[in-house]
C-alpha cells in the first residue's frame, strides 16, 4: 500500500525521493503493510530503505521512536544510523538483532526475572575449554573454536543439548569429535555458564524470546513501543532471530524486509534464505519490489555475475519458481574492461602474476585501498602477503590474523628452530620431509581434513609452510638446510611488517561481504578450493557458487580471476579450474559445447534426493550420501561394514588422523551398501573424490573382495 502524502509536502517528496530511481522510489513511498525488497548486489538497497524511513518520519506516518531498523553487523548498523542522520531522522533506532535484544533484556530483566542481569560473556573459548575438561576431553585452540561455532549454530537453530543429537546428523565431526561428545560438551558448557552466572550472545536472544513468549505484559509493552520494523540482509536471519522478530510483531504486518537469496553465504552459522523466499507465503498481501539496477559494477562485471548465477539451483523450496529465481542485474555504469581469466603453472606464479597486475593498476593511478585480493581460505593469504611485501606494495589483512602471527605458524617455527640442533646437516631426508615430520605434531597430515572451520585453517597454515619448504629446497638446491629454512622464515616474517593503512586488502570471500573495491582479484579458483573440497552436497556446492558471486560483485571496474594447475613449482599439474568457470572463461569446455564444438564435461552423478528403499525425500547430507533415509534399515552385510571400519581404523592410526578424515561414517555406509566392483563405480559415490579415490580406492576394493562383498 502506498501512502498518499498531502500536496503541501511536495517539496519534501522532491527532497527525499527526487534522487531515487523508479524502483527505489517505490520502496521509499510504500510506507504501510508488509513490504519485501529483493535487492541485488550494488542496487542501492540501503539508500532505498533509509529514504523510506526518512520519508515516513518527515511525512508524519512514522513516529521515529516507534520504528526499529535491524541488521546483522555493527558496521552496517552504524552506516544506517549515519545515513539516517544525514536525512534528518537521527533519532530512529538502527541496531543489530543482538543489540536491540540486549537493550530490551536489560530493561525488562528486573521485572520479568528479578535480580541483576548476569554478566555477558565476550568469548566462549575459556568456558568451552572448562566444559571439555570436566568431561576429560582433550582439546586445543582449533577444536575449541570449532566447538564454539557448533554450539552457536545449535543455539540460533533453537536446539538444546537434549535435542541437538537428533537434529545434527549431517553436521560432520565438529572439532574432530563425534556428535554425542559435542552434545555432552554443549550441556557441560551450559552448566559452566550457570555456575559462573554468565550468559552468551545467543542467550541474549533466547532469553528475550522466552520472556516475550511467557510474559504478556512485557510483550504488550514492546509492541506498544515499536509499531514499524525494517530488517536488512533478511536472507541471513536464523530461526532464532526470525522467532524474535515474530514476537516483536505480535501478529502485525508493519514489516519491511530487504535481502538477496543469491548472497546467502553464512548457512554454517544458521542463516537461511527460506524466510525471505517464503515471505509472500507468510504475507499474501505483501508488496514485492525488485531492485535490479546495478550502480556499482560495469556491464562486463555484471554480465559475468549474471552468467554465473544462471547455473545455480533454485533458491529454495517455494511454490513460485519465479520468486526463487536469481535476480538478473542490469548495469547502469558505462562499459569497462573485460574480466581477465588467467591460468598459472603454480601458486607462486599465480601470486607473482597478481602482484604484477596490481603494480600496473597502482602505476595507472588506482589507489591501493581500492584494490582487493580475495581467496576462499585464510591459509591462502601467505603467498600474497609475501609477494606484495617483496614488491614493496603495502597490504592489510582483513578478517584474519597475519600469516606469521597465527599461533600454529609461531609454534611451528619454534619447533623447527628447536629441531635444527637435533637434525644433522647431512641428513639423508629431503628438507620437505623433515619439515613434515616436525609439524605433524601440530596437526599436519598429508591429506587435508574433510571438515572446515579452524581445524581446516590450521592445516592450511601448516601445509603452506610445508609447501614453502618443498619450493625452497627445489630452488635453492640440496645445500639448503633446515637452519637455512628457519632463517628464511624469520626474514619473511620481519619483511611483512609493511604499512597497511593505504594497502591492498587481502581477505577471504566471507570477510569481503558488504564491501566493494575498484579492482578485485579472485584467486585460487580451482577445484578443491572453489568449490571447497568438503562441499559434498548439492546445497553446499550451491552456496559455494553464491560465495563466488559475492566475490565477483565486489568489483566496480577491474576484475581478474585466476587459478593454478599445480601447488608448487615443478609439481604435478593435476589441478582443474573451478567448475563454476565452465562457460564463463574463454575457450572453456562448457562454452565450446554451447557453440557445438565439443562435448559437455562429464559430471559425477547427482546425489539421490529420495530414499531408494521407501521413496521418501532425503533431508540430510548423510542420508543423501547413503541414498537411504534414517528410518529404513541398512542394506549392507554386517561383516562387510565391520571390515571397512577396521580398515579405516588402521589407516587412520597409521596416518595419525581422526577416522572421519579417511572416510565419514556416511560415506563408509554408502560404500558397504553399494558394494562397488571397480574404481569407476566407487568414484560415483558421494564423498569419494579424486584424491581419496587415488589414495584409498584399490584398498577399499580389496577389503570388499576379501569380506565376500564382491
Amino acid at each position: 500500500m502506498t501512502i498518499e502524502i498531502p500536496d503541501d509536502n511536495a517539496s519534501l517528496e522532491d527532497r527525499i525521493l527526487g534522487g531515487l530511481d523508479a524502483e527505489q522510489r517505490e520502496v521509499a513511498s510504500t510506507l504501510a503493510g508488509p513490504l519485501c525488497v529483493l535487492a541485488g548486489a550494488g542496487t542501492g538497497k540501503t539508500r532505498a530503505i533509509t529514504h523510506r524511513i526518512a520519508y515516513g518520519v518527515h511525512s508524519g506516518v512514522y513516529s521515529p521512536q516507534r520504528l526499529l531498523a535491524v541488521t546483522f553487523t555493527a558496521r552496517a548498523a552504524a552506516e544506517m544510523r549515519s545515513r539516517l542522520r544525514d536525512l534528518g531522522v537521527g533519532n530512529v533506532q538502527a541496531r543489530t538483532f543482538h543489540a536491540a535484544a540486549l537493550r530490551q533484556l536489560q530493561f525488562f530483566w528486573p521485572q520479568a526475572v528479578g535480580g541483576t542481569l548476569p554478566n555477558l560473556l565476550d568469548h566462549k573459548a575459556q568456558m568451552i575449554a572448562e566444559a571439555a575438561r570436566r568431561l576429560r576431553l582433550s582439546t586445543d585452540r582449533a577444536s575449541i573454536r570449532d566447538l564454539a561455532s557448533e554450539i552457536e549454530w545449535a543455539k540460533v537453530s533453537m536446539l538444546t543439548p537434549a535435542n541437538y543429537l537428533e537434529n545434527a546428523q549431517d553436521r560432520g565431526n565438529p572439532g574432530g569429535f563425534d556428535l554425542t561428545a559435542v552434545a555432552r560438551v554443549f550441556q557441560s558448557y551450559e552448566d559452566v555458564k550457570t555456575d559462573r552466572n554468565v550468559i552468551d550472545f545467543e542467550d541474549v536472544l533466547l532469553i528475550t524470546v522466552g520472556i516475550l513468549q511467557e510474559d504478556p505484559k512485557v510483550a504488550a509493552t514492546v509492541r506498544e513501543q515499536y509499531r514499524h520494523f525494517v530488517v536488512d540482509e533478511y536472507q541471513d536471519v536464523s530461526p532464532l532471530q526470525q522467532r524474535l522478530l515474530e514476537l516483536w510483531l505480535g501478529g502485525r504486518d508493519e514489516l519491511c524486509v530487504v535481502g538477496d537469496a543469491s548472497q546467502t553465504i553464512y548457512s554454517f552459522t544458521g542463516a537461511s534464505p527460506k524466510h525471505l523466499l517464503g515471505f509472500k507465503a507468510m504475507y499474501p498481501n505483501a508488496n514485492v519490489v525488485k531492485l535490479i539496477r546495478d550502480y556499482r559494477s560495469t556491464p562486463q562485471v555484471v554480465q559475468l555475475a549474471n552468467d554465473l548465477l544462471a547455473g545455480r539451483r533454485s533458491g529454495g523450496p517455494v511454490a513460485d519458481a519465479a520468486w526463487a529465481a536469481p535476480l538478473k542485474l542490469v548495469a547502469q555504469r558505462d562499459a569497462g574492461p573485460l574480466p581477465q581469466f588467467t591460468e598459472c603453472s603454480d601458486d607462486e606464479a599465480e601470486a607473482a602474476t597478481v602482484a604484477q597486475k596490481i603494480r600496473a593498476l597502482l602505476d595507472a593511478g588506482v589507489p591501493a585501498s581500492e584494490i582487493a585480493v580475495l581467496f576462499r581460505t585464510n591459509g591462502q593469504s601467505e603467498a600474497y602477503e609475501q609477494v606484495l611485501a617483496s614488491a614493496g606494495i603495502g597490504y592489510q589483512l582483513r578478517g584474519g590474523e597475519r600469516f606469521f602471527a597465527r599461533k600454529e605458524v609461531r609454534d611451528a617455527i619454534l619447533q623447527l628452530r628447536a629441531a635444527t640442533r637435533a637434525v644433522a646437516e647431512s641428513s639423508p631426508q629431503p628438507l620437505g620431509q623433515i619439515v613434515r615430520d616436525i609439524v605433524a605434531s601440530l596437526g599436519y597430515t598429508d591429506s587435508a581434513p574433510h571438515s572446515g572451520g579452524a581445524l581446516r585453517e590450521r592445516w592450511e597454515s601448516l601445509a603452506a609452510l610445508v609447501a614453502l619448504a618443498d619450493e625452497l629446497a627445489l630452488s635453492r638446491g640440496s645445500g639448503f638446510s633446515l637452519a637455512d629454512f628457519v632463517n628464511e622464515l624469520q626474514e619473511r616474517s620481519l619483511a611483512q611488517h609493511a604499512p597497511t593503512v593505504q594497502g591492498v586488502t587481502l581477505a577471504s570471500l566471507h570477510a569481503a561481504k558488504g564491501l566493494e573495491w575498484d579492482a578485485v582479484f579472485l584467486v585460487g579458483l580451482c577445484e578443491g578450493l572453489m568449490p571447497i573440497s568438503f562441499a559434498d552436497t548439492p546445497e553446499a556446492v550451491d552456496e559455494e557458487r553464491r560465495l563466488l558471486y559475492v566475490g565477483i560483485t565486489r568489483a566496480r571496474e577491474h576484475l581478474a580471476l585466476s587459478w593454478s594447475t599445480a601447488r608448487t613449482p615443478g609439481g604435478r599439474a593435476n589441478r582443474k579450474p573451478s567448475r563454476f568457470l565452465d562457460g564463463l572463461r574463454p575457450d572453456s569446455v562448457a562454452s565450446s559445447a554451447a557453440r557445438g564444438k565439443g562435448p559437455a564435461p562429464r559430471r559425477k552423478a547427482a546425489v539421490p534426493a529420495s530414499c531408494r528403499v521407501c521413496g521418501s525425500m532425503l533431508s540430510t547430507g548423510a542420508e543423501r550420501k547413503v541414498g537411504r533415509c534414517s528410518q529404513c534399515p541398512p542394506t549392507y552385510e554386517e561383516q562387510t561394514f565391520s571390515a571397512l571400519r577396521e580398515w579405516r581404523r588402521e589407516v587412520a592410526l597409521s596416518a595419525d588422523v581422526p577416522a572421519f578424515v579417511v572416510f565419514t561414517d556416511a560415506t563408509l555406509t554408502a560404500i558397504a551398501e553399494a558394494r562397488p566392483t571397480s574404481l569407476e563405480e566407487l568414484a560415483r559415490l558421494a564423498g569419494v573424490g579424486p584424491s581419496k579415490l587415488e589414495r584409498y580406492g584399490e584398498a577399499v576394493l580389496t577389503v570388499l573382495a576379501e569380506s565376500g562383498a564382491l
